[in-house]
């Protein structure tokens, strides 16, 4: 039976990110945050948490089994929404201790982080969790691949209506420009201004965007 959980009206299809931790060659993908800090983990979660997350939580997914949740005791109800085994903690060694324990035997892991801050939108992770975590003997690589999979893959309709705005904007353009060759070959005037409010009314017209196109300067 394939492992979809569904959480108010989205799924998290386990099996999809495990495969693509494994491809990845890695042992898991570890999931932190801190006062909502890292909208990527509740996007590719697809979940909201049940508390202010004013304490820090962790989500961890090996390459295979079951998925890992590590919430304080203050705030037990974070992680409900999310599949798998959870573990509590109320203070800092015992966090860190339990932290290790959800880890296992992973050795390789992935985490919102960028070396070098190379890639902004997935450094999310602050420096010091990433020690945090190097300490209990893991190695962190960056999930911007993971990210990029569940985040920003297009399905087939919206690579469609991509093109299909291309190929409408194309239209515009190849009018604009028979404008302005037409008013060339008839010495007339023609501005940029004209032009721009041509393009405007273009789109006004076939409902491309809802605007108010200006009468004049």
């Amino acid at each position: 039976m394939e492992a979809v959980f569904r959480i108010r009206g989205t799924s998290m299809n386990l099996e999809d990110i495990q495969a693509a931790i494994r491809e990845e060659n890695l042992d898991g993908w570890l999931f932190f945050d801190h006062h909502r800090r890292d909208p990527l983990a509740y996007r590719v979660l697809r979940f909201t948490p049940g508390s202010m997350v004013s304490r820090r939580w962790y989500y961890f997914i090996p390459a295979q089994g079951e998925p890992r949740r590590l919430v304080h005791k203050i705030e037990a109800h974070t992680l409900d929404a999310l599949p798998g085994k959870q573990t509590e903690y109320a203070e800092w060694g015992e966090m860190v201790r339990r932290l290790g324990a959800i880890l296992g035997a992973a050795k390789r892991i992935a985490m919102q982080y960028s070396p070098g801050c190379a890639i902004p939108y997935v450094a999310m992770v602050d420096a010091g969790t990433v020690e945090l975590v190097r300490s209990l003997g893991v190695e962190i690589v960056s999930s911007a691949n993971l990210v990029q999979r569940f985040e920003a893959k297009w399905t087939a309709a919206q690579l469609e209506s991509h093109l299909e705005a291309g190929r409408r904007i194309d239209r515009v353009r190849r009018e604009a420009f028979e404008k302005i060759g037409a008013a060339q070959r008839a010495g007339s005037t023609i501005t940029e201004w004209d032009i721009k409010q041509f393009i405007l009314a273009r789109y006004k017209e076939r409902e491309y965007l809802s605007i108010t196109v200006p009468t004049s300067r």
